[in-house]
């Protein structure tokens, strides 16, 4: 378990909800194309959607098609630290046993 302390100097990108700035991103990273961000917060392409962002980079299926597909689908959230000074914000607390 750890906590959070947020650092406003950090360069963080929030992606609200998905979008087409969400899905270039998403597309952009998993070509590895990096980026200059400590922190990335927003939607989780889990195995559902990532098939169709999948899909969507190799030219199967057009932008369109892909929010078609999306529409009803519910991502979970999730935050990516980055690079190491994103990593300061963290702070261990405990562990415990499953």
């Amino acid at each position: 378990v750890y906590s959070y302390t947020e650092n406003l100097d950090l360069n963080c990108k929030v992606f609200e909800q998905m979008s087409d700035e969400w899905l270039d991103f998403v597309v952009s990273s998993r070509r590895g194309i990096t980026h200059t961000y400590d922190i990335v917060e927003g939607p989780m392409a889990d195995d559902t959607i990532w098939n169709y962002v999948d899909d969507f980079a190799r030219g199967l299926i057009s932008r369109t098609a892909f929010w078609e597909l999306v529409k009803f689908k519910y991502p979970t959230h999730k935050i990516v630290f980055c690079t190491e000074e994103a990593l300061k914000c963290l702070s261990y607390q405990r562990s415990y046993n499953l």
